[in-house]
């Protein structure tokens, strides 16, 4: 039984980045300053992953690696929207998606844990992928939008590390994360006066897809698969949410944009056959 489950972390994991995703292009659409955005989708998504909470018997745990789990997702959902509303969509998720390489630092130098070489040589490939990317976007944002979009990769990889502390529980430190993430974000959503339909149709993925059930099946394949592993089969999502963003608003991926993206999938893919 525990090795099909762990069979069944990686689609987990593959289904939140695909839901994840749509992000960019919704967040795009929405003309409301990053706070407000993301308290209203924070507030949507802690109601989907409450209601999951209460329907499977979770009991929620508050203790320092839950605590740090969370604060790890509130500042990651407050910095991605800032910096996709200040460098765009595509740097914004690119940049975030450094996070396997702060999740591979943390185990190498903090846990002791030293990474086998496929992980290594995976996580490079990822890196090159991304900064080709970034590379390819940079002048379309400011330069505090991709610091910030950097400073979302290393919250990000908090997320990932939460299930490895004994204490440590994803769901509990999803929820409170949402929970602060909302407190933040709403008061600011009362100063915005578009709330006609597109805007508040977005908002309303963005809670229930993006940030809602993404993050329960996240939780659930965290629970089943290394830190590490989940944090490159994730990195779908950034090759992704260009896609959107090409087809909703036209632009364009450049051929060594597109050639980055090839190199983070196919050493995705590389990665996980090994393994």
């Amino acid at each position: 039984m525990a090795e099909e489950k762990k069979k069944t972390g990686a689609p987990l994991l593959i289904t939140a980045a695909v839901l994840c995703s749509i992000g960019g292009v919704c967040i795009r659409s929405i003309p409301w300053t990053p706070l407000a955005i993301n308290g209203a989708r924070n507030a949507i998504a802690a109601c989907i992953t409450f209601l999951y909470l209460r329907s499977t018997g979770h009991r929620l745990i508050l203790n320092g690696a839950v605590a740090c789990g969370a604060l790890s997702l509130a500042l990651t959902t407050n910095l991605y929207v800032f910096s996709t509303k200040l460098a765009g969509a595509a740097n914004a998720i690119l940049l975030m998606y450094t996070a396997p390489i702060f999740v591979l630092l943390y185990l190498w130098f903090f846990r002791g844990e030293q990474p086998p070489r496929a992980a290594v040589c995976a996580c490079a490939l990822v890196f090159a992928g991304v900064g080709c990317l970034v590379a390819d976007g940079l002048s379309g944002g400011t330069l505090f939008g991709n610091v910030l979009g950097l400073c979302s990769g290393i919250s990000y990889a908090g997320v990932f590390l939460v299930n490895t502390e004994p204490e440590g529980d994803a769901l509990s430190a999803y929820f409170f994360g949402q929970v602060a993430g909302a407190l933040l974000g709403l008061p600011f959503l009362f100063r915005e006066r578009d709330f006609s339909a597109v805007p508040l149709l977005c908002i309303f993925a963005l809670g229930i897809f993006q940030l809602g059930l993404s993050y329960v099946l996240m939780a659930k394949g965290l629970a089943r698969t290394p830190p590490m592993t989940a944090s490159l089969l994730t990195a779908i999502e950034p090759i992704l949410t260009p896609i959107w963003v090409m087809l909703a608003y036209g632009e364009q991926m450049s051929a060594f944009a597109l050639a980055g993206a090839a190199l983070v999938i196919g050493s995705v893919a590389w990665y996980q056959t090994r393994r």
